[in-house]
């Protein structure tokens, strides 16, 4: 039975984060109060998928719930959202992915401590080929490979954009690599692939080595930077206060999944990118500041940056 159409097509983690929010983050050896602790969805591509949604776009999540709790708060928030889950299958007697997340109130910054369950990865057996080709594009994270891998080469057949959010170096992601179209890694995922420190020679690297159309790191608080047609361009970052940077870019990620399919150009999807990502920071938990296109745009429009003149300029320490 043919499956219907949607706009983006996400298959990789989710998560269930318990946030314990301290003052500071302790030293080594060290006690710290917890201040506040809750209880949040989370997940790369699932976060990815809801921002989405939120901007308007149909998504469905290729993925696996635990059958507890967790994977029931999890998979209860995706219905809540509106994204399909005719692929989302729940494994009995497996615990859902978690995360404990530490957040520092004097700085927002979040330290993440996680743990999966093996059965809850994804394998090529568990889609169709449909379920890849009847969306508008293709979101991955990497984490099962050979599902991913799977999904990344039926995208290319069909021509739909492949979108990448790698963070965590997994056993020969590399493979991956010649399959993705738009790959935005974290700041450290691609000079520990490369071992280049250089950001600009990194990026370079990508595209001579293995064709990417635009490789990219984000780069926190200062922004992103990208490589695309012969140039780099840097989008610093906004000012915001923020509160937690759990799921920041996964936001990110799903805001350009947006932009690209709006058809916009590549300086413009990374402002907006941005804007998301750091809106979301302004609230606790991966989703809990997600918002509106609206907001975004006035951000963009008023907003303060955190410029970089390293990466503005072009310039590298490494070099």
């Amino acid at each position: 039975m043919a499956r219907a159409q949607v706009d983006v097509v996400g298959i990789g983690l989710n998560a269930t984060d318990t946030v314990m929010e301290v003052r500071e983050f302790p030293a080594l050896g060290g006690k710290e109060r917890v201040v506040a602790s809750s209880l949040h969805p989370g997940g790369q591509v699932a976060t990815a998928l809801v921002t989405c949604r939120r901007l308007g776009l149909s998504a469905r999540y290729i993925g696996k719930v635990g059958d507890d709790a967790a994977g029931r708060l999890q998979l209860s928030s995706l219905r809540r959202e509106g994204i399909r889950l005719d692929y989302t299958r729940v494994v009995r007697g497996a615990p859902n992915q978690y995360a404990c997340i530490i957040v520092d109130q004097k700085t927002g910054e979040r330290t993440v401590f996680w743990d999966r369950d093996a059965r809850l990865a994804v394998r090529p057996k568990d889609f169709t080929p449909r379920s890849i080709t009847s969306a508008r594009l293709l979101h991955v994270d990497g984490c099962d490979l050979e599902a991913a891998l799977e999904a990344a080469r039926g995208a290319r057949r069909a021509g739909l954009p492949v979108v990448a959010d790698l963070d965590t170096v997994y056993k020969k992601v590399e493979r991956l690599f010649p399959w993705i179209d738009y790959l935005i890694a974290s700041t450290h995922f691609l000079p520990a692939i490369t071992g280049h420190a250089d950001p600009f020679k990194v990026l370079e690297y990508m595209v001579r080595e293995y064709r990417i159309r635009m490789p990219g790191m984000t780069l926190g608080r200062n922004g992103a930077l990208v490589y695309h047609a012969g140039r780099f361009i840097y989008s610093p970052g906004f000012v915001v206060e923020t509160v937690d940077t759990t799921g920041a870019g996964d936001v990110f990620h799903g805001a350009f999944d947006y932009a690209l399919l709006a058809g916009w150009d590549i300086s413009r999807a990374l402002d907006f990118s941005n804007a998301m990502a750091a809106l979301n920071c302004t609230a606790v938990g991966a989703r809990g500041g997600i918002k509106s296109l609206q907001e975004a745009e006035r951000l963009m429009a008023t907003g303060l940056r955190h410029v970089n003149p390293e990466y503005q300029t072009g310039r590298s320490k490494h070099a």
